[in-house]
């Protein structure tokens, strides 16, 4: 039996599973909601908390790389996020908790000829904790309406890695740049305030293809380290711009370093396998420079 939610997603639970008295009127999709809590105990993060509604599931938890942290995939059983969809994923880490969190594979997101699709993930970042959120990249079928959401809140000591990945749609079979919308926006605060928000809200064109933009790559991604207590991000940033260039990833990579405690990274790339390594080396440099670690292989063969 799984540990009971803790009061920080209850409320939501609460609420979301509520129905009125008066019948409502039909829609598409589906509501989903995941919740977990983690805590740090001795030596290791542990899983003590978790919560589901189909579509949205969490596997267990595994320490791939000796160190303690937990490493978990959630998942989406039902093969994509359809129109109507809304899914909801709040995540706790507890002081001095490691966490990383990521997906199976990439995300199909599927026509809609009514409302949007809704993904939103918000973390709660306690003190000295670590956060690594690396989904792999979004596809948008045409048609699709998808707007998502990542919002972080980091304690004092607190860190993370984040990732936001799209394909333009499946571009082999003649499908880029034909979904509806895609409005993708992440947000980070500490207490002192703003850290970095990001938001890109498309509408399929081609012309979004065109220097400025994708300049006819087919994938796209962004990469934030951030980390208020950080003070060596002007280093960080040369290092990684460094190892992009001198790699031949098959991507274009941009670098800049935040007005406070962080760095943020773009890429584009020609294929989903190019894109990947360019986000692994920016995860492996963040990782190392944070944290003295090495690369995490996520073993999703």
């Amino acid at each position: 039996m799984e540990p009971a939610p803790t009061a920080w997603w209850t409320g939501f639970a609460a609420s979301s599973s509520s129905r009125p008295e008066a019948p409502s009127p039909p829609r598409t999709g589906r509501d989903g909601f995941l919740g977990l809590a983690f805590e740090r105990r001795a030596d290791r993060t542990v899983l003590t908390g978790r919560r589901f509604t189909l579509p949205l599931q969490a596997l267990e938890p595994v320490d791939l790389d000796g160190t303690g942290a937990a490493t978990l995939l959630v998942l989406n059983p039902t093969g994509g996020v359809l129109g109507g969809d809304r899914l909801e994923t709040r995540v706790e880490l507890g002081p001095g908790s490691h966490v990383c969190l990521s997906t199976p594979s990439a995300t199909r997101v599927y026509r809609s000829t009514g409302a949007a699709s809704v993904q939103r993930v918000v973390f709660r970042v306690g003190e000295g904790a670590r956060l690594e959120y690396i989904p792999d990249h979004v596809i948008p079928s045409p048609g699709a309406r998808l707007v998502q959401s990542v919002e972080v809140d980091l304690a004092p000591g607190a860190s993370a890695v984040l990732c936001d990945a799209w394909a333009v749609g499946r571009a082999a079979r003649g499908e880029a740049w034909r979904f509806d919308l895609l409005d993708s926006g992440t947000i980070v605060r500490d207490r002192e305030g703003l850290l970095l928000k990001d938001r890109v809200a498309l509408g399929g064109a081609a012309g979004w293809s065109g220097l400025g933009a994708a300049e006819g790559m087919a994938y796209l991604a962004t990469v934030a380290c951030l980390s208020p207590a950080h003070v060596r991000f002007d280093e960080l940033g040369y290092r990684l711009s460094k190892k992009l260039d001198e790699r031949a990833l098959d991507a274009r990579a941009g670098v800049a370093v935040l007005a406070r405690g962080g760095v943020v990274v773009r890429l584009l790339a020609r294929s989903a396998p190019a894109l990947q390594r360019a986000i692994d080396l920016v995860w492996t440099g963040c990782r190392d420079d944070l944290w003295g670690l090495g690369p995490l292989s996520l073993r999703k063969m």
